[in-house]
């Protein structure tokens, strides 16, 4: 069962896999490009880089959930008939001495073969995901993807991609080295928000030269976002429904306001984060919050498609 190449020349279902840092996502569909019916979408909170995603190891028992999605993975595309697979893995398994050995196992186990994408090419196929979701216009906006292991910056509009870069920031590294105590103290916000400045020049940099009017958060930490405001606003919510949203500034900036300032107690009942997001959506705000401050952007939009959809339109396109 080897990875595909970005055509799908044989009719059927297609799988796509997103193995990143904290979820594992499965996405197996059939028929053509954007326009696709989607059999199974399953997304598994693996949390691979728990107790060691700074220290270059995949742990034991993360090692083990892996490896157990990784052959439930293989049963859902061996009962739907797959035609073609791409499994991509991300941060966490680029960073890890311990990736190869779980690449190996699963092939061993399923017969799919895990390809480790860089930073370059997983921004790109954010972007893709993006694209087709039709969030973009011809205005100059800035894709926030924010992983557990890296963060995706992308300056983009609906035709091109004008700059984009991969940082390993991503929430879990920096819940790891920021976030020990919680509230998350005052002076570890500071310690933040100076890491953020000297590790974030090239964006910013970058963003001098095509200034952005508008941030697109993809899929994860602003599908929290989002559904936490509607829920509380008592609108119905559903994200298999969903492809864009634009915020409120004032609803955005008040509920990252509130989830920077809150316990982890706090945020385990709110109605709209799930377990996996609880004490990782406050470093995922800080730096939303802080990339907005710094480049001066008061509009926010997020979309449900990313990386697995930009792979999945292009099987199918």
């Amino acid at each position: 069962m080897t990875n595909a190449e970005q055509t799908n020349t044989t009719k059927g279902p297609v799988a796509v896999m997103d193995l990143g840092t904290n979820t594992f996502h499965l996405l197996i569909a059939d028929g053509q490009g954007s326009n696709y019916q989607e059999l199974v979408h399953i997304t598994e909170p693996v949390k691979l880089g728990q107790g060691g995603i700074n220290k270059g190891v995949i742990q034991p028992d993360a090692f083990e959930r892996g490896i157990t999605t990784m052959n439930r993975f293989g049963d859902h595309i061996k009962q739907h008939h797959v035609k073609a697979v791409k499994a991509m893995a991300t941060s966490a398994m680029r960073s890890t001495s311990n990736g190869p050995d779980f690449i190996a196992q699963v092939k061993q186990n399923t017969g799919i073969e895990i390809e480790i994408i860089d930073g370059n090419a997983e921004a790109a196929y954010i972007y893709q995901g993006v694209n087709a979701s039709g969030c973009l216009g011809n205005e100059r906006s800035l894709i926030l993807d924010i992983g557990g292991g890296s963060v995706e910056f992308i300056i983009c509009n609906n035709e091109r991609i004008y700059w984009k870069q991969s940082f390993e920031i991503g929430a879990a590294r920096l819940m790891d080295k920021f976030h020990q105590t919680d509230p998350i103290p005052a002076d570890c916000i500071g310690e933040l928000n100076e890491y953020l400045e000297a590790t974030l020049q090239p964006l910013f940099e970058a963003a001098k030269q095509m200034p952005v009017s508008r941030v697109v958060g993809s899929s994860g930490a602003f599908e929290t976002f989002a559904e936490v405001i509607e829920l509380e606003k008592g609108n119905p919510f559903d994200l298999k429904t969903l492809k864009c949203m634009e915020f409120e500034e004032d609803d955005f900036i008040a509920l990252t306001s509130r989830l920077i300032a809150s316990s982890h107690q706090e945020r385990a009942v709110i109605k709209g984060i799930i377990p996996l997001r609880v004490d990782m959506i406050v470093s995922a705000s800080l730096v939303t919050r802080y990339v907005m401050h710094k480049l001066g952007i008061h509009q926010v939009a997020m979309t449900t498609w990313a990386l697995k959809e930009g792979v999945l339109v292009g099987l199918l396109s």
